[in-house]
């Protein structure tokens, strides 16, 4: 009797085991299910918020110093969320082990990210900034296959040869147009690799750090940096910002920065890397109405081919069959 007992006690461990590794484990299909509706509400504001901020970018960096607007924004987004975490009692601590993860997470996802799409939204209407900037889950699934072997359907390379297309249709728009700026359009596509990349490896690198925390040390690392180049590059140029342009400013720290950052980083690591970008498959719509009503902006029709094909890719890439989903 005693062996017995025994044989079932192991087989009830196993048993245990067992649930709590399906549990646990991350599903890539079903990712988009984890979410609450809280997570939802969030979702929308964030998008929301981050589509109409692409032509108030534009107002901020149009003839102010950009690296300049992007640090004053990321300090008073610094500021918010210290406020928001000292009320809610979250800890912002770094412990000596967890620098060298944050530095690798901060470099693809805020530092290139922030230092070169200032740039590039300066060259291009905000609209079609937007539309490259968001063949980033395309530039997520490459990264994917490139640095770690990630094996995709066939509906992905699909997903793919659209996003190339559109980035393709707009580059040579930019090149054909007397006054177009194709360093433009490679500089957000360089961003939307940059962003695509560190997305993955967001996933990918597990930190035993709350989400706010995470997001104000790697904002914090980025606008350090950031404030070198533009006291380098941009001091002469310095001076005090018009009323628009402060408007501008205001909105990125307290709004981009000191939420919607937050809100995002925490999807990148609560969710698959491709699937977390399925919340943002209407910012880039939403940047370029808003942009022709805020800036007075004239989409052609290579911005509407472009805006249907990133939406078509963004779909091919995000969106998986549920008879597909692991049981």
């Amino acid at each position: 009797m005693r062996t017995v007992r025994t044989v079932r006690t192991v087989r009830t461990v196993r048993t245990v085991r067992t649930v709590r590794t399906v549990r646990t484990a991350p599903c890539y299909r079903s990712g988009m299910t984890t979410l609450s509706p809280k997570d939802w509400l969030l979702v929308i504001l964030m998008t929301v918020c981050w589509g109409i901020n692409w032509p108030i970018m534009k107002i901020g960096v149009q003839d102010f110093p950009p690296l300049t607007f992007r640090t004053i924004s990321m300090l008073i987004g610094l500021a918010v969320i210290w406020l928001v975490a000292r009320m809610q009692g979250v800890s912002l601590a770094l412990r000596r082990d967890q620098l060298a993860p944050v530095v690798r997470l901060t470099i693809p996802n805020m530092l290139v990210w922030h230092a070169v799409i200032v740039f590039g939204v300066r060259m291009l209407a905000s609209g079609r900034a937007a539309i490259l900037a968001y063949t980033m889950p395309v530039w997520a699934v490459l990264a994917g296959v490139v640095f770690f072997r990630e094996t995709i359907p066939g509906r992905a390379w699909f997903g793919v040869a659209c996003a190339m297309t559109a980035a393709m249709l707009l580059l040579t728009s930019e090149i054909g147009n007397i006054a177009g700026q194709p360093l433009g359009s490679g500089l957000i596509l360089l961003a939307a690799a940059a962003w695509g990349y560190g997305t993955v490896v967001m996933k990918r690198s597990p930190i035993d750090m709350s989400t706010m925390a995470l997001t104000f040390w790697m904002m914090a690392i980025t606008t350090a940096v950031l404030t070198i180049g533009a006291t380098i590059l941009e001091h002469p140029a310095w001076r005090v910002p018009t009323g628009r342009e402060s408007a501008a400013i205001l909105y990125n720290g307290l709004i981009i920065f000191g939420l919607v950052h937050t809100v995002w980083f925490r999807l990148a690591r609560l969710l698959p890397p491709v699937a977390s970008s399925l919340s943002i498959m209407m910012i880039p719509v939403l940047g370029v109405f808003s942009g022709a009503w805020m800036l007075g902006e004239t989409p052609h029709w290579q911005d509407y081919a472009a805006m249907l094909l990133i939406l078509l890719a963004m779909s091919a890439v995000l969106l998986k069959p549920r008879a597909l989903a692991p049981t």
